[in-house]
């Protein structure tokens, strides 16, 4: 039981995570998602962009927490930790 809570939390957390990035390049970029993504890659701004899109996670973690699901934001905490890992290896490499 406990582990299906914290899947769910980590799945939340991805979603808010990739859907925050795709709403950050929607608001203000001027090109499209691909080519936001591109010119991210090629100047090596990826990390800052799937930095910006992690304020999401905030939200469904305190969320969770309000609602008492903590093992639920648990899971939020663990996907914000691998995107962190993520934006340490695009930064690195």
């Amino acid at each position: 039981m406990i582990k299906k809570e914290i899947f769910i939390g980590l799945i939340v957390g991805l979603i808010a995570n990739t859907l925050g990035t795709l709403l950050y390049i929607l608001i203000f970029s001027d090109f499209g998602i691909a080519e936001t993504y591109q010119a991210a890659v090629q100047q090596g701004h990826i990390g800052s962009l799937l930095a910006l899109g992690a304020i999401l996670n905030l939200v469904a973690f305190f969320g969770f927490l309000k609602i008492r699901r903590d093992y639920r934001a648990r899971g939020v905490m663990i996907a914000t930790l691998l995107t962190a890992m993520l934006i340490l290896y695009y930064k690195v490499f």
